[in-house]
């Protein structure tokens, strides 16, 4: 695997394909973060707001945007992260999460970052401002 301090402006991280959306991740993810929002767990709650269903938690997504920087642990890590929610995120959606190389420094690296679902339709973008330890 090539080191993350190797990478050129426009590279590409490793896409990291998740596991599709499980009611199990969701109630989880509840109990985790204490955000017990029905629209999150109960299919009915959520039907009465409009919603077609259950949606993910926004932060459970963008948390998992930082799997991507996961393998370069000994790199760096993560100073800063900004996110912009972009649509919601179903039950059993698929999502891809990618991270694009925007600007190398002498201290840091800037990545674009968004998550995309099974129908190409991106739900979150933001930008990583990863410290390396060069």
């Amino acid at each position: 695997m090539k080191s993350l301090t190797d990478l050129q402006n426009g590279e590409s991280l490793e896409d990291v394909i998740l596991e599709p959306v499980s009611r199990l991740d969701l109630i989880k993810y509840a109990g985790a973060s204490g955000d017990y929002n029905p629209i999150h767990t109960i299919d009915d709650e959520a039907k009465k707001t409009g919603l077609p269903g259950i949606i993910a938690h926004g932060m459970w997504t963008m948390g998992n945007l930082a799997k991507l920087f996961t393998p370069y642990y000994e790199d760096g890590f993560i100073q800063d992260y900004t996110i912009r929610f972009k649509g919601m995120v179903f039950l059993n959606d698929v999502l891809t999460l990618k991270a694009i190389v925007q600007d190398v420094r002498e201290t840091h690296m800037d990545f674009k970052v968004y998550a995309i679902n099974q129908d190409g339709k991106e739900v979150i973008k933001g930008k990583v401002k990863f410290l390396t330890y060069k």
